[in-house]
């Protein structure tokens, strides 16, 4: 057996590192390293608690939004306030467009690339996919990303700036929308959709999500130009269905909440395909593998203590798991749990690298014309936001779904101050390091079995089952 590690990897937010144990030419072992550490959970202990509006968002520039509603979910507990519907609408538009930001850039900047790859030179469609996904050079980059700029436009009529806006806030958003600014949301919800319907999809985004099978989906795709098709066809020259197959169970705490509920539920999908509830009292964080003291396994009691001298530790993620299990998040599981017909039908093949990167690209079809009908429901003439009261002492907890999956804010306030402040981000559920029963998380199981051969670490199997989770790494060890 063989061991090697592969990283540091690029065109990837934060530190990562894999080691991997060679056999036969394929994955025997994999351990999962994020070995940067952030410090933002100790950094917030002894605070006022509306520091963390402040200070959360700061973990990460890709997805601060997602911290910033954990934050203010948590502290909406504490205030025992109610958010404004206008406020919710707000916070919504601009999360979607944040989600939809990061799927673009997953797809066309991080994922995308590595078929552009050299290792793949002597397949007919090499020279096509080079010319359009290659990192910086090509063609497809000088779409992706102006359109993925106007969309990000969104936030400064909702939230003033982007990143690390104070406009999100426990009782809604502190910006009012006017007349003139809903025209302009209109225009860029507009031009989001021009760019989908032309570039990605190459048809309505109405079309696309009326796909529900897995050979509806390939009568669609025959003949078709846009980036989704030409995927579809890689996905199917290289058996990614077959590549990175997930430990089985899907997580999503659900997002997007207005009067009528959430854009996606809430929920678990087991194993077998069954929804069940999302029992989220049992989420726990193991420390066995981590460089962390262990305090309490409940994230509600749980400090985060460092201990780089550890035994058998090999990462600064600690594991979370769900009822003592890793579970997947991201876009698959929110569509999954969610019932979307045509992920549910092609999950009778698993999680896997194809399905990750087809239910990102679906999710933002559903988001573009979410964020339409959001923009025109806002009652512009009613309030954005109500004012908090004092935050009461207790433990309380902010749940959202951020572009990778599922991310919670576990705070306690003692005297008016923070006691404790415990982060589980996407990252930390995908790419957790064991757990004290020797099991792996999502990635390491989804790593296992991947074909190596003789490029070793160059093995761009690995970097198609790598990205597929969309790592940020910068979110995961607080």
């Amino acid at each position: 057996m063989t061991r090697i590690t592969v990283g540091p990897f690029n065109r990837v937010e934060g530190d990562l590192e894999v080691r991997l144990d060679i056999e036969s030419g394929r994955v025997a072992r994999a351990e999962v390293t994020a070995p940067l550490y952030r410090g933002f959970e100790q950094i917030l202990e002894g605070r006022p608690p509306l520091d963390a509006l402040v200070i959360a968002p700061r973990i990460c520039g890709i997805c601060s939004v997602s911290q910033s509603i954990a934050a203010a979910a948590a502290l909406r507990q504490a205030m025992a306030v109610t958010a404004m519907p206008n406020g919710i609408l707000a916070t919504n538009i601009a999360h979607a467009a944040e989600n939809a930001a990061d799927h673009l850039t997953h797809f066309y900047i991080f994922f995308m690339p590595d078929f552009a790859r050299e290792s793949y030179a002597a397949h007919a469609w090499h020279g096509a996919a080079a010319e359009r996904f290659t990192a910086t050079k090509g063609s497809a980059a000088r779409e992706a990303l102006p359109a993925r700029a106007r969309l990000l436009e969104i936030m400064g009529l909702i939230a003033g700036k982007w990143p690390h806006s104070l406009a999100f806030q426990p009782g809604g958003t502190t910006r009012a929308i006017e007349l003139g600014e809903r025209v302009r949301l209109n225009a860029i919800a507009a031009s989001f959709r021009g760019f989908l319907e032309r570039v990605v999809f190459a048809d309505r985004l109405e079309n696309v999500l009326a796909l529900t099978t897995p050979d509806e989906l390939d009568r669609w795709r025959e003949g078709r130009d846009g980036d989704f098709a030409h995927f579809l066809r890689l996905a199917d020259a290289l058996s990614l269905a077959g590549l990175g197959k997930g430990p089985g169970p899907l997580m999503s705490f659900g997002a997007y909440h207005d009067s009528d509920g959430a854009r996606f539920r809430a929920g678990i999908r087991a194993s077998g395909g069954e929804i069940e509830a999302l029992p989220a009292e049992r989420i726990t964080e193991d420390v066995s593998h981590a460089w962390m003291r262990e305090t309490s396994r409940s994230p509600a009691e749980s400090r985060t203590v460092p201990d780089a001298d550890k035994a058998d530790a090999y990462s600064w993620c600690k594991a979370p798991r769900l009822a003592g299990q890793p579970v997947e998040v991201g876009a698959l599981a929110r569509q999954a749990v969610d019932g979307q017909k045509l992920i549910t039908a092609l999950l009778s093949d698993g999680s896997n690298v194809r399905n990750r990167v087809i239910a990102r690209l679906i999710e933002t079809a559903q988001l573009a014309l979410s964020i339409e009908g959001w923009v025109k429901v806002l009652r512009l003439n009613e309030p954005f936001c109500e004012t908090g009261g004092e935050v009461a002492d207790g433990n309380f907890v902010g749940r959202v779904e951020a572009a990778r999956g599922s991310l919670g804010h576990w705070l306690s306030v003692r005297s008016g101050r923070i006691e404790r402040y415990q982060i589980i981000a996407p990252t930390s559920w995908n790419f957790s390091p064991r757990d004290s029963d020797g099991v792996a998380g999502p990635l390491e199981q989804a790593l296992v079995g991947t074909e190596v051969g003789d490029a070793g670490a160059r093995a761009v199997g690995i970097q198609h089952v790598v990205r597929s989770f969309d790592p940020c790494m910068v979110c995961t060890a607080h």
